[in-house]
C-alpha cells in the first residue's frame, strides 16, 4: 500500500469509477404533455415515478433531469440505507403523539427491507449487506453524549437500539480509541449508484422516459418549465434536495449543505484481519461535526464528513470535486481511526450538497388544489428516507388519507432560511463552533463543550 499518488477528485464520485458516467438519455423536445411531471431524477424523483407507475399503470408520468439520473446526492452519498428520522422524534411528539412517531420509526425500518427487496426483484445488484448501524465514541465528552443517546433510545424499542461496551464494540470493528457504541440493526451498506441507476433503468421498463440534460427553471400549478419546452401535468412534483435553491422562487427554502467523502484502494486481507468489520456495519462516530464510513463490496473504507459546509449564495458544485485540505482531513482522520489502513492510498475524493431545511426535518407534501408536491430536506439521510417519502407522494396523489399520509412529516409549514449574508455567517460560525468544540473534546475535555451547545441553538436543530 501506497500514500504516494493523487485521488481523483470529483467525477461525480468514486462510486461510478468502475463503471464510467453513464451515456446520456435524450432529452425534452418541446413541449408535452402528462398526468405527472417528477422533476428530479435521483432516488426521491425515481421512486416517486416507479411506485406511481406499479400503482397505475395508466397513469403518464415523466422525469425531468438537468444532468442524468444519479448525478446529485443519490450517486455520491455514503451508501448508509438507514432507519433515521431526520432530525429526531421529540418535536413530532409533541405535534402528533408517542404512537404516531413510534410507528413512523416502525415505517422506515420497514422501508430499509422494502428498498433491499424491490433490488432483488428488479434484478438490481446494489451490493446489499445488512449489517446495522453503529455509532462509536472515541473520548469521554462522546461517551457522555453516547451514554445520554442510548438511555434516550431505550423508551423507543421500535428502533432497535443496543448499547455496546468497549469490548463488544472491538469485537464488531477495531475504531482507534473506541470506549463503547450504539448499534441498531435497521441499517444496510449500499453501493449507492448501482442502486440509482438500476431503479432508473426499472422505471423505464415500466414505461416512464426520464429526460436528461433538461434543465427546469420554474415550477407553476400545471407546468414544468424547462430550457427545452414546458410539460403540462395535473400533478408537479419537485424532487431537488439540494439543488432546490437554484430554482425560482426557492432560494431560501432548503440550505444546500456540502458533504465529502473519500475512498482508499482496496485493502488486503491481511488488514482487514487487523480491522474486522466482518459484519458490514456502517459507522459513524459521536463528534460534533460527524464521520460516516462503509466497508465497500470490493474492500474499500470510504469515509465522508462535512469538509466545507455551505458556499455563499448557496451556489452548488459542477463535477464533485472537493478541497485538497478536506481530503487531507478526511485522510487523517482514517488514520486516526484505523492505523491498520495508515498506509493506504486515497484513491478517490468528491463532494455533494445534500438539502437542510431551517429546522432539520424532512419533509413530504402536496397541495391537492395547485398539484405541486415536494419532497426533501433529508439532511443526509435519505437513502432509505427517499422511498417512504416517494411512497407517501403517491398516496397524496392516488390515494389521499392512507396511513402514510397522516405521517408527521406530511405537509408541514417550514419558516425559510435567513438571506445572505446571514445565511453564510450562521453556517460558517456554526461550524466553526462545531470544529473547536471537536478540537477541545479531543484534547481532554470530558464533557461537551459549550460551544457546540450554542452551535446547536444557532442550527435550530
Amino acid at each position: 500500500m501506497s500514500t504516494s499518488t493523487a485521488p481523483v477528485n470529483g467525477n461525480v464520485s468514486f462510486w461510478y469509477a468502475e463503471t464510467g458516467l453513464p451515456d446520456p438519455r435524450p432529452g425534452l423536445d418541446g413541449n408535452r404533455e402528462a398526468d405527472v411531471a417528477v422533476v428530479g431524477a435521483g432516488y426521491t424523483g425515481l421512486w416517486t415515478a416507479y411506485y406511481l407507475k406499479k400503482a397505475r399503470p395508466d397513469l403518464s408520468v415523466v422525469v425531468l433531469e438537468s444532468r442524468f439520473a444519479g448525478f446529485g446526492a443519490s450517486g455520491r452519498n455514503g451508501g448508509w440505507l438507514t432507519n433515521s428520522i431526520t432530525g429526531g422524534r421529540s418535536q413530532y411528539v409533541k405535534s402528533h403523539g408517542r404512537a404516531v412517531v413510534g410507528r413512523f420509526q416502525e415505517l422506515l425500518n420497514e422501508t430499509v427491507d422494502e428498498v433491499i427487496a424491490v433490488a432483488g426483484a428488479e434484478g438490481i445488484d446494489a451490493a446489499v449487506a445488512k449489517g446495522g448501524e453503529l455509532n462509536v465514541a472515541r473520548n469521554e465528552a462522546q461517551l457522555g453524549r453516547l451514554l445520554a443517546w442510548a438511555e434516550d433510545e431505550a423508551a423507543w424499542p421500535e428502533a432497535g437500539t443496543r448499547l455496546l461496551d468497549a469490548a463488544e464494540t472491538a469485537r464488531r470493528i477495531q475504531v482507534a480509541g473506541a470506549l463503547g457504541s450504539v448499534h441498531h440493526p435497521h441499517c444496510a451498506r449500499i453501493h449507492p449508484a448501482r442502486l440509482v441507476r438500476g431503479l432508473a433503468t426499472a422505471v423505464e421498463r415500466l414505461g416512464v422516459p426520464i429526460y436528461e440534460g433538461t434543465t427546469v427553471t420554474d415550477i407553476q400549478p400545471g407546468r414544468a418549465v424547462t430550457d427545452r419546452g414546458t410539460v403540462s401535468a395535473r400533478y408537479v412534483l419537485r424532487a431537488t434536495e439540494g439543488f432546490t435553491a437554484n430554482l425560482r422562487g426557492h432560494h431560501r427554502e432548503w440550505l444546500p449543505m456540502n458533504s465529502s467523502m473519500i475512498a482508499t484502494e482496496p485493502l488486503p486481507d491481511s488488514v482487514w484481519r487487523q480491522i474486522g468489520w466482518n459484519s458490514m456495519d456502517t459507522v459513524a462516530d459521536m463528534a460534533h461535526a460527524y464521520m460516516y464510513a462503509q466497508r465497500t463490496a470490493d474492500g474499500r473504507i470510504a469515509l465522508g464528513g462535512r469538509g466545507v459546509p455551505y458556499r455563499f449564495g448557496s451556489r452548488t458544485d459542477t463535477d464533485g470535486a472537493t478541497q485538497p485540505e478536506t481530503i487531507a482531513s478526511l485522510t487523517a482522520l482514517l488514520q486516526d481511526m484505523f492505523p491498520a489502513a495508515a498506509e493506504a492510498r486515497i484513491e478517490h475524493a468528491w463532494a455533494g450538497v445534500l438539502g437542510v431545511p431551517r429546522d432539520w426535518k424532512a419533509t413530504v407534501g402536496l397541495d391537492p388544489k395547485t398539484g405541486l408536491g415536494w419532497a426533501g430536506g433529508y439532511v443526509g439521510t435519505g437513502v432509505a428516507a427517499t422511498n417512504l417519502a416517494a411512497r407517501t407522494l403517491r398516496d397524496l396523489v392516488l390515494e389521499p388519507g392512507s396511513e402514510l399520509t397522516r405521517m408527521p412529516w406530511v405537509n408541514r409549514k417550514v419558516r425559510r432560511w435567513e438571506p445572505e449574508p446571514l445565511r453564510w455567517i450562521a453556517v460558517k460560525a456554526m461550524y466553526a463552533a462545531y470544529y473547536a468544540a471537536d478540537r477541545a473534546e479531543r484534547n481532554g475535555r470530558s464533557t461537551t463543550s459549550p460551544i457546540a451547545r450554542a452551535a446547536d441553538l444557532v442550527s435550530g436543530r
